[in-house]
């Protein structure tokens, strides 16, 4: 949950801090640069100024400022410690036994460390590990030519979490070897010519080693600062400057650019997407699986080669501000690398990512000899674009301005009920979450926060017109998150919609986006900005003019207007489905450094409706058509399935046990999947047909309706008390 930067709860915050860390900034300038530790055989990436000011700020807010006040001791050093070592080596591939035994001399001088801008430590222990990396990738290659017997009974351990760390080389020889083995039968069961076989994983493990080589100390950095942020807590996060740029283009659903997707192939940046309506799409130049070879600024710049560059740093060529020009030398798909490029010249716009953003369909139900329609949104994300928001556009972009045009269709399309689809919905804004409730109520409270200082603030729906009074519910999953519960605990908690599907991820903290820019002194980032130019042809960062970053800091606490908080415990659906998600892995109460569940008094608010009497009825409904229903059988089959994969951590290495294990997998999953689309009233496919484009087998989506259906349908002694009046 993010909030509006602008919020009054954090001015006086940023006043006191642009204090204490100009200064603190100021002394980090002349401080001596950290000591420098090279590890033979690694690329040896080493930390620079900028991030030893970063460190020592985050460090700073943590301590003064998050909702939790955290001393950072040697007992938080341990946890930051261990986190950063899972993150590195999670399966225990890479690191020997006596490598970790020698950064056991770090788990306590983390926290020092970081307090200081000190990060010596944390990228010796990074070097190390690339080292061993390297190492393990450039044996693979050695050993791909290796006669291997595939009528062994050998076993490869695939999944090594909860295995001790690799005592000897050998003993990792062993592994890695195996790994080339297991990948060679993989490929010689599709594909009988070894030859080429060797050739493809040879490839593969190349190309392994080239990305290995373009990781900088933007990356080290930005692996450690995870580690480092969610020990304090799950949502407290560093962004770097290129992925702070991403970040707020996720909040914001829209970018200046050209319009299209890219990816690397073969060192060449590639168009993977060309987006309807851009300037890519305009130009009638470009396609996919084109390749970019050179990017030019404006109609004079000098054109600058990307071959071999990482995907970021040329996306930060391309994109730009709206109504600027970039060159782009295009080699199109099909021609040789020796041939010559052409040049496409384009002007920048700004891009809005309507595939990630709120869309709707309508599905027909049938009940009682009537035919009913419901609609269906589906809203990924609580977005809003906080520029043109603050800028007072009042057609800026969010998550509320493009449900309420979609309500407005489809009321014109006479729907009798709308199902919002919030599943996988992470979050997003608190602003829109607040916004988005409105839609569907007078006026009132949504949502408390509680700060750091048990100050609560309650955040109200002020806008008495309401976008829909009808039939409405709310689908949720366990990913269903933070601005998702907010509006899901809100609408539940007033009575004006049923919550369906399964509990939801119990995200009830809210973050505050903090621009490192401006709490900064503005002469510390002249200078290493400065000293960035100098010192690189290449960006440092990508579609972002920030030098330090972002910090989204944990500063408050919500709570339902009931006064019960979501944390650990979410939103409980009125009528629940299975999860194919484990609760028990996935979820707020599975985070060790969570916030506990607590409760405050409640808000002054009035219910306008009372699904006390007509849940059960509707529950009874679902049940019986779920004892029937084929579709849910195979759910239930897919969770089981599901779980059983999740507890494998190994595979056979002989071909013909393998071959057969696949064959019998691949048998049972097409019948499945046909048995599905059966069931779902869609024809069977024929063995090697591929599926239709834009088929819809979503299950519980169709259920969702069917339940809101029953609900319209029922007595009116049940809905006369719960349908709120226009």
């Amino acid at each position: 949950m993010v909030k509006n930067p602008d919020l009054n709860t954090v001015k006086d915050m940023f006043k006191k801090l642009y204090l204490v860390l100009v200064l603190g900034a100021a002394l980090a300038c002349k401080a001596a640069p950290p000591k420098h530790i090279k590890v033979a055989g690694s690329n040896d990436i080493q930390p620079d100024e900028q991030q030893s000011i970063v460190a020592k700020t985050v460090a700073q807010f943590i301590s003064n400022y998050n909702y939790k006040k955290v001393e950072l001791n040697d007992s938080i050093s341990q946890v930051v410690y261990n986190r950063y070592i899972k993150s590195l080596d999670e399966s225990h591939n890479y690191l020997l036994a006596s490598d970790v035994q020698d950064f056991d001399k770090y788990k306590t001088v983390l926290d020092n460390d970081v307090k200081e801008g000190n990060l010596a430590d944390v990228f010796y222990i990074f070097n190390v590990y690339q080292k061993r990396y390297l190492e393990h990738i450039q044996y693979s290659i050695a050993h791909i030519d290796d006669n291997f017997d595939y009528s062994k009974n050998e076993t490869f351990v695939y999944d090594r979490d909860n295995q001790p760390w690799v005592a000897s080389q050998s003993e990792m020889d062993n592994l890695w070897r195996m790994r080339v083995k297991y990948d060679l039968l993989n490929l010689k069961l599709a594909n009988p010519d070894m030859t080429k076989n060797k050739e493809t994983l040879k490839k593969r493990y190349e190309s392994l080693l080239t990305q290995a080589n373009k990781l900088n100390n933007q990356d080290v950095f930005q692996i450690f600062m995870d580690a480092f942020t969610e020990a304090i807590d799950p949502h407290t996060n560093y962004f770097n400057p290129a992925n702070a740029a991403n970040f707020n283009i996720e909040m914001s659903r829209q970018l200046e650019g050209i319009g299209a997707g890219l990816s690397t192939s073969n060192e060449f940046i590639t168009i993977r997407s060309v987006m309807s309506g851009g300037p890519a799409d305009k130009s009638h130049q470009i396609n996919i699986d084109d390749r970019i070879v050179a990017v030019a600024q404006g109609k004079d710049g000098a054109f600058q080669n990307v071959v071999g560059w990482r995907i970021e740093n040329a996306i930060a060529l391309i994109r730009g501000a709206k109504g600027t020009t970039v060159r782009l030398e295009i080699l199109p798909k099909g021609t040789s690398v020796s041939s010559k490029p052409k040049i496409v010249e384009m002007v920048r716009e700004k891009i809005i990512l309507k595939d990630e953003s709120a869309k709707s369909e309508i599905r027909t139900y049938e009940s009682n000899g009537k035919s009913l329609k419901i609609g269906i949104i589906s809203v990924p994300a609580f977005y809003i674009d906080f520029n043109d928001y603050k800028s007072g556009n009042p057609n800026y972009k969010s998550t509320t301005h493009d449900v309420k045009l979609i309500i407005d269709s489809l009321k014109q399309k006479g729907v009798d009920g709308i199902v919002m689809d919030m599943r996988q919905n992470g979050g997003g804004s608190l602003l829109e979450a607040v916004d988005l409730t409105g839609l569907f109520i007078k006026t009132g409270p949504v949502v408390q926060v509680r700060n750091s200082d048990n100050q609560v603030e309650v955040d109200k729906d002020e806008d008495p017109s309401i976008a829909y009074t009808g039939p409405l519910a709310i689908l949720v999953d366990r990913f269903s998150a933070s601005a998702t519960e907010i509006f899901s605990g809100a609408i539940q908690d007033y009575g004006r919609g049923l919550i369906i599907g399964t509990q939801t991820y119990g995200k009830g903290s809210v973050q505050n986006a903090i621009d490192l820019d401006r709490v900064i002194s503005p002469s510390v980032i002249e200078r290493i900005s400065a000293l960035t130019k100098k010192t690189t042809t290449k960006p440092v960062n990508t579609g972002s003019q920030s030098v330090f970053g972002q910090l989204n800091l944990t500063i408050a606490k919500f709570y339902r207007i009931t006064g019960n908080s979501t944390q650990h415990k979410g939103v409980t659906p009125d009528i629940q489905f299975p999860s194919i998600i484990p609760l028990d892995k996935y979820g707020e109460d599975t985070e060790p450094s969570a916030m506990p569940f607590d409760v405050i008094a409640k808000s002054n608010y009035t219910k306008v409706g009372d699904f006390t009497q007509v849940v059960p009825q509707l529950r009874k409904l679902h049940d019986q058509r779920m004892e029937n229903s084929a579709s849910y059988k195979y759910l239930l089959q897919d969770i089981a399935e599901f779980k059983k994969h999740e507890d494998e951590k190994s595979i056979t290495l002989n071909e013909q046990k393998l071959k057969q294990q696949r064959d019998a997998d691949d048998k049972r999953s097409f019948e499945d999947e046909n048995e599905r689309r059966v069931a779902m009233g869609l024809p069977a496919l024929k063995k090697g047909e591929a599926k239709p484009r834009n088929e819809d087998l979503d299950f519980l989506k169709k259920e969702a309706g069917q339940i809101l259906t029953d609900y319209i349908s029922l007595d009116a002694k049940y809905t006369s008390t719960i349908v709120p009046a226009n």
